[in-house]
């Protein structure tokens, strides 16, 4: 199950094989007997939204939003609460995918190269499919969009994806980014590792595609389960949504009258935040149909008793609106930022409108799936399964760390980063990596809304879960992929052109991903010499005559152009050295660096 021929990996990357190769023996161990207690292993569907808090939900308190379908699936399902995921969406998805944190995996940021996952790490797709499931990825997967780091190399059999953290985004294919007002619509996406255009609402399209492959993996092949990651890239940004729901909200009146859950903070909203919510609410509404739909079809199909279906969000809001009172929103190691819903429903297997106060995570996701699976695994993983409490078989889980960090870029020590052991909470939000008084403790069973700062009363605990802070900080800065990050491999047989976007772009100036005046460069892995046609595409025509550049390694090449209505430059019969470099292409008019939206690369037939 090797992810990289050893043809293809250069001197750099054959160190990586001892990794792989420990890998291959902990699946090898998945052949054994299932677990007893499984006698059928279920369909899974795990269902993930981006950007919906733990307030943008009816049953929460939210006296605004429509989500029937979800607040009866809630009250129909055993549910996690406190249920914690990394403050932004593309550490959430790998922990959840593989059961590390998600700096274990290479993983460390949105963008600016932070969001591609090690192709070494083992992801809950490989192992159920090594294991007699057929796999599936609908939606949004923000962890790599080049080989090998493509949800088709990385376990699903099946995909339908957009790319980088957001349609629409600098990251994005560029028929979607210059569409930047209506790109949730009809847009472009990638089917199997070919582009493919979706006439709909984004939302509607990955329900439709999600529905059409459960019907159609009944028809042909009924005894095989099936595990689907459907990913809804809503209610992010750009708020965009049918005009139905876009109307629904539009008379919402939203202010601190309203709320009457004690304790409970309101965010000071201005017209643009009142504005902001109506469409998240109306985007939410959309996703609650559509998951009424998803439940339906099951029910159609006859399978609803034989599968799971686990909902859950992947970080808190980035807009200021209701909370259900949890401190601040997306981005935050806060409770508002890393506490969201999560709902375990199993007709008739697990009980129904019961939750689990154990504090639980992410990284719990693939334990509890594969166990649920009935398949064991030896693997490295951070997590724990969550089965014994959701099935009953323990009522409580054994007290332990969880740890939360994100910056732009690696992390610094106690900035945005926190530990939550027991009923304790330990928060740093200090700017320059040192234990003082910006080092908070919360006791959340009394003061759930992270109001009153006890490091006074509670000396000893703080300073046990610094401890702890501390340990875990020192083994995780240096995680192997984070000193060896994942590249994007260049003249492979399994991608042929490759086309590297800004979300992977790297340097302080790519932060500016948006920009004409930013300028990154790219980690990459040549793997075949060529030669190579070089194709720069830029938002629009050419400023004024000047030169196309591009250079990898100690080679640079440029030609001179004269011809100012062009948007595509295109350079030929590049040869790039083998081995691991940087890659940078731009368009010079004199001082003035100009970068394109995205480069593609592509390896002649020889």
């Amino acid at each position: 199950m090797l992810k990289l021929r050893k043809s293809e990996l250069t001197h750099t990357h054959m160190n990586r094989v001892i990794y792989i190769f420990f890998a291959l023996l902990a699946l090898s161990a998945c052949d054994s007997p299932q677990n007893p207690s499984v006698s059928t292993p279920p369909n899974i569907i795990l269902v993930m939204t981006d950007d919906q808090g733990y307030g943008d939900l009816g049953i929460h308190g939210n006296p605004f939003i429509r989500t029937p379908v979800l607040d009866s699936l809630a009250k129909k399902s055993t549910r996690i609460d406190p249920f914690y995921v990394s403050p932004v969406c593309a550490p959430t998805r790998s922990s959840l995918m593989t059961g590390r944190y998600h700096l274990r995996t290479g993983v460390y940021d949105t963008y600016n190269g932070g969001a591609m996952m090690a192709t070494e790490a083992v992801t809950v797709a490989e192992v159920l499919a090594h294991n007699g499931y057929h796999t599936a990825m609908v939606g949004k997967w923000h962890l790599g969009d080049t080989y090998p780091l493509r949800p088709m190399d990385q376990g699903f059999q099946y995909y339908l994806a957009h790319k980088g953290g957001g349609i629409g985004q600098p990251g994005d294919d560029f028929e979607n980014f210059i569409r930047g007002d209506s790109s949730y619509f009809d847009p472009y996406l990638w089917e199997n590792g070919k582009q493919v255009r979706r006439e709909g609402y984004c939302s509607d399209i990955f329900t439709d595609q999600a529905i059409q492959y459960i019907r159609e993996h009944k028809l042909e092949k009924p005894s095989e389960p099936f595990f689907l990651y459907l990913s809804y890239n809503a209610p992010h940004t750009p708020l965009q949504l049918p005009e139905k729901y876009d109307h629904e909200y539009k008379e919402m009146e939203y202010g601190p009258a309203d709320f009457e859950v004690s304790g409970d903070r309101v965010s000071k909203m201005n017209s643009r935040d009142m504005e902001a919510a109506r469409k998240v609410y109306g985007m939410v509404s959309n996703i609650d149909d559509n998951l009424g739909r998803l439940l339906n079809a099951l029910e159609e199909l006859d399978i609803e008793e034989n599968t799971l279906v686990v909902f859950m969000t992947d970080n808190g809001p980035q807009q200021r609106r209701y909370t259900a009172g949890l401190n601040q929103g997306k981005g935050s190691v806060m409770e508002g930022g890393i506490r969201v819903p999560c709902m375990f429903y199993w007709k008739g297997v697990l009980q129904e409108n019961r939750v689990i106060s154990n504090p639980s995570a992410h990284i719990d996701m693939m334990p509890t799936l594969l166990e649920f699976a009935g398949i064991p695994y030896e693997g490295d993983m951070d997590g724990i399964s969550l089965y014994p409490a959701l099935t009953g078989e323990n009522e409580t889980l054994e007290e332990r760390p969880l740890f939360f960090v994100w910056a732009r870029g690696y992390p610094q020590r106690y900035s945005n980063m926190a530990v939550r052991k027991g009923k304790y909470k330990l928060v740093g939000q200090t700017k320059h990596g040192e234990a003082d008084d910006l080092l908070k403790l919360f006791d959340l069973e009394d003061d759930p809304y992270e109001l009153k700062d006890v490091s006074m009363e509670y000396p000893e605990v703080k300073t046990g879960l610094l401890k702890e802070l501390d340990h875990w900080y020192e083994e995780i800065i240096v995680s192997p992929h984070l000193l060896e990050p994942p590249r994007i491999v260049i003249g492979s047989e399994h991608e042929n052109p490759v086309t590297l976007g800004r979300n992977d772009w790297k340097g302080p100036k790519a932060m500016q991903w948006s920009s004409d005046e930013a300028f990154g460069y790219y980690d990459i892995a040549v793997v075949d010499p060529g030669p190579y046609d070089v194709k720069m595409i830029f938002r629009d025509h050419l400023p004024a005559a000047g030169e196309a550049r591009i250079r990898t390694g100690t080679r640079q090449y440029w030609i001179t152009i004269s011809d100012t209505t062009l948007q595509e430059i295109n350079l030929e019969n590049v040869v790039l050295d083998p081995g691991d470099h940087s890659f940078e292409g731009w368009y010079q008019v004199r001082s003035a660096v100009y970068s394109p939206i995205c480069i593609e690369i592509e390896k002649r037939v020889k």
